[in-house]
C-alpha cells in the first residue's frame, strides 16, 4: 500500500481551516443561545402586559396594547396555540425580513421575533392573516409549532382553538389543516380575486390529518408558518375564523 505523505504547508493549511471552522461554528452557537436568552428576558418582561383570566372554563384576554406600543409601535396582536409554547405578542414591520433578525425591542437578534406578514392589515378585511416565527430548537418562538404534526396534538380537540387578539377584538380560529412543505409562495397569499375557494381546497388537501372543519369561500383564515429541520421545509397550520369577542 502506497503511503501519501503530505507536505508540511498542506498539513498546516488544513489545520488552520479546520480550526477556523470550529471557531466560527462555536461563535455561531454561542451567539444563537445568547440571543435566545435575551428574547426570553424580553418575553418575561412583556408578559406582565398580558392578563389571561379563566372564568367558568372561559378564558378572557386582557392585553395592554397601549403599554406594549410604548415599547414597540409595531405591536399588532397576540397569538396563542394550545399545547405549544406559542404565547407571544406579534409585531409587523414594513417587510418580511426585519423581524427575522430583530427582537421585540428592535435589537439585532438572530432568533428574531414573531411577526405578521407586512402585506396584512389586521383590520378584519384580509382573507388570509399570516404569522411567521423562527424554529429556534429550544422551545421558544415557533419551535413548538412542530407539535401540530404529532398524533397526540391532532387528536385533542382542545388544541383546535387558536386565539388571536388585536386591538379590534379577540378572534377564535379553528384548525383545518397542518402539514410540512418545501418553501413556496402559494400558501402565503393575502389577497384573492375569484380563487379563494380553490385556495382553501388545496390547503385542506395538503393536511396530514382530517380535522373535520368545514371551510368555505365566505370564511377568513389564519396561517402560521415556520422552518423545520434544516430549514429546507416549512411546517404550516391553517385555521378558519369562527368567532370574535369585543375587547372590554
Amino acid at each position: 500500500m502506497r503511503i501519501i505523505r503530505l507536505r508540511p504547508w498542506v498539513i498546516i493549511t488544513i489545520s488552520i481551516l479546520c480550526l477556523t471552522g470550529i471557531v466560527y461554528y462555536s461563535y455561531e452557537v454561542i451567539l444563537w443561545y445568547k440571543h435566545v436568552n435575551n428574547n426570553s428576558k424580553i418575553q418575561k418582561k412583556i408578559e406582565k402586559k398580558i392578563i389571561i383570566n379563566e372564568d367558568d372554563n372561559e378564558k378572557k384576554y386582557d392585553i395592554d396594547f397601549k403599554a406594549l406600543k410604548e415599547i414597540n409601535p409595531d405591536t399588532i396582536g397576540y397569538v396563542k396555540v394550545n399545547n405549544t409554547n406559542i404565547d407571544y405578542i406579534v409585531v409587523k414591520g414594513n417587510n418580511n425580513k426585519y423581524y427575522l433578525n430583530h427582537n421585540y425591542e428592535k435589537e439585532w437578534n438572530v432568533a428574531g421575533w414573531i411577526f405578521g406578514d407586512y402585506q396584512n392589515n389586521f383590520d378584519e378585511t384580509d382573507k388570509n392573516i399570516i404569522i411567521y416565527g423562527h424554529n429556534t430548537k429550544d422551545g421558544s418562538m415557533f419551535d413548538s409549532l412542530t407539535n401540530v404534526l404529532t398524533k397526540e396534538w391532532q387528536e385533542n380537540e382542545d388544541n383546535y382553538d387558536i386565539v388571536l387578539v388585536t386591538e379590534m377584538g379577540i378572534y377564535h380560529y379553528r384548525v383545518f389543516s397542518t402539514y410540512t412543505i418545501v418553501p413556496e409562495d402559494y400558501y402565503i397569499k393575502t389577497s384573492f380575486t375569484n380563487d379563494f375557494n380553490n385556495f382553501i381546497n388545496t390547503l385542506k388537501s395538503r393536511s396530514i390529518y382530517n380535522y373535520n372543519t368545514e371551510v368555505t369561500e365566505e370564511d377568513k383564515i389564519l396561517t402560521l408558518s415556520s422552518c423545520i429541520g434544516d430549514g429546507r421545509k416549512r411546517v404550516v397550520l391553517h385555521a378558519k375564523l369562527e368567532s370574535k369577542e369585543n375587547n372590554e
